[in-house]
């Protein structure tokens, strides 16, 4: 008996996670970018070159973790033998 469907399922919660956390990543880096803009104006600009870089740098790594979160996903199972008898392999072979 495989588990294919638990496999989709971890899938889309690690995607979910993933999202999550880049968008909480993206918004502490803006609030803190508006908050310095507001505190010294004249820095504006190098502040917001710091926040694009940043933000591409979350962006990149989330969606190389999306990359992985979908290959783990859609990978082959692993067939391990069942530890116990199945209908395919029973305990003890019968004698005819």
């Amino acid at each position: 008996m495989e588990y294919l469907g638990f496999s989709y399922l971890g899938a889309g919660f690690g995607a979910g996670l993933i999202v999550f956390g880049a968008a909480l990543g993206i918004g502490k880096l803006a609030t803190g970018a508006l908050e310095g803009m507001a505190r010294q104006p004249e820095l504006s600009g190098d502040l917001r070159t710091a926040m694009i870089i940043a933000a591409a740098l979350i962006e990149g790594f989330t969606f190389f973790a999306l990359v992985v979160t979908f290959m783990l996903a859609t990978k082959e199972p692993v067939r391990m033998p069942a530890p116990y008898p199945t209908p395919e392999k029973p305990a003890v072979e019968a004698k005819h």
